[in-house]
């Protein structure tokens, strides 16, 4: 996503919004082994709130994750 820097004269400049990526590993308690994803802050917030299982076959089903 692009937009504007705006600054105290109200001057406007180009700048682009990126995605706040992590890097971060999780536990599947089911298959006794660890992963490692590169994810969203909100997807961070969505893995704790559904679970990881519940998760990982969300994005199965949408073909976001084949591992």
């Amino acid at each position: 996503m692009t937009g504007n820097n705006v600054s105290h004269s109200r001057a406007h400049t180009k700048r682009v919004f990126k995605p706040n990526l992590h890097v971060k590993k999780f536990y599947i308690q089911e298959e006794d082994k660890w992963i490692t994803l590169k994810v969203s802050a909100s997807a961070i917030r969505t893995i704790n709130k559904k679970g990881i299982t519940a998760c990982l076959k969300e994005a199965r089903e949408k073909g976001y994750y084949n591992g």
